[in-house]
């Protein structure tokens, strides 16, 4: 047999719901079915969702999650499936079980255990050691987790020269912007280096302060794209693989003959298991074409956060979001976002004005709420601004009004918001975005209080982008030009604008970016063209609010490098630069 049916599942499985997941694996198994698809995959840990995180030290988590392998074990008659979950023997291993017609073929163990960034799996799991080949109606198949395949001369390339004509890669490989580009460049990369087919099937959804984009491929052996998943969708990618061009190409490639004596010792490594050798004599019915247009980069990012709040809003039980609005950029896209997640019915917008709120930014909140077709309140807090001052005067006795009084409004706001949610169930949505949330300029317990923060790893010029992008994809103002185009301001004091306290954003996020992101020295960015004392100044205002994100809430990450699991510095520390 030459052609293999081949299913990739990209579902959205929730972190610890074993049963809700399972379910959702068993449908996708029938639907295989009904298509006549002889090899069926999932993501990594599909079973237990990803990342588990200390759900691993549980031991009944462990003893529940195979439990559930068994039940998927007994739907797979007549279907070969390869379904990530967590194995054990003496210690715990993300695995893949290789299951078919009700009987559980082998396991294979993920060897390269990512340890950076979000990632902590040495935390969790021993590394295998074994690289099988499963043997599906004669074709043999690797079957690697994940970080496997990112390694150049890793468990794949010893499976395809021990000769898998098929590479699968089952994942949970966390969104960035850009990453899916490089995702896709490396993938064509091993197909070609290899002379094998690869199929790589990645998670969907979100999960705390990640998000699993999807956009599964499946490439042929010469590195050319043969069917793609959907981004930030659940989808079902069915393709039938011919494999017999893979043995001629590798008939006239003399390096690969050189490679595999270099490899010999390394192949030992390498068995091969025996999934089924008796085709199913059933007909299949005709595949419907599919093209999937790949997403341009600010739309990748739009999309990001949408799923984040709808996935981080559902996935926790909540229906509906409140949102102070301002008039400002931010809560003007934050509420755009949430209505694509959740629909206008389940968004309410608050205007919280004060003695400095200019008509210009009521108005704007107004007609925001309007255009969204979202619940609007509006809860001036004047009184309660004035009886803390009055509460507070004889402590404040001859001193100056300063950031304080500022501050107050903020907080004022923010204890308004926590009513309702406490009232109503609804969840905040803090509006912070990341160069205000890296430079502190943001007010603790007041607009960085929250249940979640979806721009909180989103630069202040990202989000000047997507807000024009919103208003290109609905086809008209619904962030008004008037938001677009005023100064940004806090709208604290008299005439404040951010320039005040800031470097201009267009410079600011380049800055931070080499700061944050990139590691680079003060010395190195001024080297850039930047002023140094501006460098000196924004090193400084980040170092020292370490201790305000350790207490914002989570956010969607969405750049290379995050605040919260990708960056972690000691809020007690005197290294400076």
């Amino acid at each position: 047999m030459s052609t293999l049916r081949l299913g990739l599942a990209q579902i959205n499985t929730t972190v610890g719901d074993l049963r809700g997941n399972t379910n959702k694996i068993i449908r996708f198994i029938d639907e295989a079915k009904s298509l006549g698809v002889d090899l069926l995959t999932f993501p990594e840990l599909a079973i237990t969702g990803y990342p588990p995180e200390d759900l691993l030290l549980k031991p009944q988590f462990i003893k529940r999650n195979q439990e559930y392998l068994e039940e998927i074990i007994k739907h797979s008659s007549g279907i070969a499936v390869v379904v990530g979950f967590v194995d054990s023997d003496n210690d715990i291993y993300n695995a893949a079980a290789v299951i078919c017609n009700k009987k559980l073929t082998g396991v294979y163990r993920k060897i390269h255990l990512p340890n950076y960034g979000v990632f902590d799996e040495n935390r969790y799991f021993q590394p295998g050691i074994e690289c099988p080949i499963f043997v599906l109606y004669n074709v043999g198949i690797g079957i690697t987790i994940c970080e496997d395949i990112w390694h150049e001369a890793g468990p794949a390339t010893l499976q395809a020269y021990a000769g898998a004509r098929l590479l699968v890669n089952i994942s949970a490989s966390p969104y960035h912007a850009g990453k899916g580009i490089f995702r896709e460049r490396m993938l064509a990369t091993r197909a070609s280096d290899n002379v094998a087919l690869v199929a790589y099937n990645n998670l969907l959804g979100g999960q705390d302060e990640l998000v699993f984009d999807g956009n599964s491929l499946i490439i042929n052996e010469k590195g050319e794209l043969i069917a793609r998943g959907k981004q930030f969708e659940e989808d079902f990618i069915v393709a039938d693989l011919d494999v017999e061009p893979i043995f001629r190409t590798q008939l006239h490639g003399p390096r690969r003959r050189k490679e595999t004596a270099l490899l010999k010792r390394e192949l030992g490594r390498v068995s091969k298991i025996e999934i089924s050798n008796q085709h199913p004599a059933i007909s299949k019915p005709p595949l419907p074409s599919r093209q999937i247009e790949k997403l341009d980069d600010i739309a990748e990012i739009y999309q990001a956060l949408v799923l984040g709040i709808r996935d981080y809003v559902n996935k926790n039980g909540f229906k509906k979001a409140v949102i102070g609005l301002s008039g400002g950029i931010d809560s003007s896209l934050v509420a755009a976002i949430t209505v694509d997640a959740l629909g206008g019915d389940n968004v309410i917008g608050v205007s919280m004005p004060s003695r400095y709120s200019s008509p210009g930014s009521k108005s704007d909140a107004r007609l925001l709420a309007k255009n969204l077709g979202i619940e609007f309140k509006v809860i001036p807090i004047e009184k309660a601004f004035s009886s803390y001052l009055q509460m507070l005067a004889a402590s404040f006795k001859d001193t100056q009004p300063n950031v304080t009084e500022e501050n107050i409004q903020a907080r004022i706001r923010g204890n308004i918001l926590f009513a309702l949610s406490n009232k109503f169930g609804w969840l905040v949505l803090s509006c912070s975005n990341k160069s205000e949330t890296a430079t502190g300029y943001t007010t603790l317990y007041g607009d960085m209080a929250g249940g979640f923060a979806p721009l909180k790893d989103t630069p202040k010029t990202m989000v000047f982008e997507l807000a024009n992008y919103k208003n290109r994809q609905a086809g008209k103002e619904v962030i008004s030009s008037s938001v677009l185009s005023k100064a940004p301001s806090a709208e604290l004091k008299p005439d404040q604008k951010d320039i005040d306290t800031l470097p201009p954003y267009e410079s600011l996020d380049i800055i931070l970016k080499a700061y944050v992101e990139d590691d680079l020295s003060i010395d190195q960015i001024v080297a850039k063209g930047f002023d140094h004392e501006v460098v000196t100044k924004v090193a400084r205002l980040v170092d020292r609010n370490e201790y305000k994100r350790r207490q914002a809430p989570p956010g969607i990450k969405i750049t290379p490098r995050g605040f919260g699991k990708d960056r972690r510095l000691p809020i007690t520390n005197r290294f400076k630069d």
